[in-house]
């Protein structure tokens, strides 16, 4: 979900190791002109389209234009969006930590902060040409952008924050990862290998991010079992009914 500083540990891990830096792979069919998107045309030129409740959770909303907002983020970063219903879900997720957050009073990234995941996003395409026509293809706006990704590391900041103290690596789980992972994989490539002093830092980092991962998941599953999250339905282009959700389920189970 919030996977900024996970990432930022493997790709160090890949420089150590004298991999190529992350590239995203270019789209090699059609791609629509800017103006082609009612989103994007919306989002440039500063118009609001009209704005529905994609979900209910708890005394708060999720609203489509976060679902559309998120869905277009993801076609951009992974080529292709999650269904709406994981959509909704996920955003539920950031509602979880985000008011875990607020109520910590934890600090808002800095601008700087935005400025420079927003140039290592670029950087994962080929050029800024192919990054600014992939926008347009997923019809996402760069304020939508820069959004997206000051809420990504304030979450991911404030989970760090929360688990990070309890993320404890051994040095046999470091071992285990250089011989069974790290070196596995360069060796399947044939790269050489460096030695395990030169990369027992990065590795270190890679293992407790995970640990913080799992920390997390395991505590957002834990508040989602009780937590009211009610999906609305959307009429499709038909005008059936789809079913991306219904109300009165929760993230787990219904409740009465």
């Amino acid at each position: 979900m919030f996977r900024l500083a996970a990432f930022a540990a493997a790709c160090t891990l890949a420089a150590c190791a004298g991999a190529p830096a992350v590239r995203a792979q270019a789209q090699a069919d059609s791609l629509h002109h800017p103006a082609e998107s009612p989103a994007l045309k919306a989002a440039e030129t500063g118009a609001q389209p009209i704005d529905g409740v994609a979900a209910r959770i708890e005394d708060d909303v999720i609203t489509e234009s976060e679902v559309r907002e998120l869905s277009a983020f993801q076609q951009l970063v992974d080529g292709h969006a999650k269904p709406r219903d994981q959509v909704i879900q996920e955003l539920a997720d950031q509602w979880i930590v985000r008011g875990e957050a607020k109520t910590a009073s934890y600090p808002a990234p800095s601008k700087q902060d935005v400025d420079h995941a927003y140039a290592g996003l670029v950087k994962q395409f080929p050029s800024a040409a192919d990054f600014t026509k992939r926008c347009a293809a997923a019809a996402i706006s760069k304020s939508s952008l820069r959004r997206i990704l000051e809420q990504q590391i304030y979450l991911a900041r404030f989970l760090d924050y929360r688990f990070r103290p309890a993320a404890q690596v051994t040095e046999e789980q470091i071992a285990d990862y250089y011989r069974d992972e790290f070196s596995a994989k360069l060796k399947a490539k044939g790269t050489a290998v460096p030695p395990l002093s030169s990369v027992e830092e990065t590795i270190r980092e890679v293992l407790v991010q995970r640990e913080i991962d799992d920390r997390s998941a395991k505590w957002l599953d834990d508040t989602r079992s009780r937590l009211r999250l009610d999906i609305v339905n959307t009429p499709d282009r038909t005008g059936t009914t789809s079913a991306a959700g219904a109300p009165g389920l929760a993230a787990h189970g219904e409740h009465p």
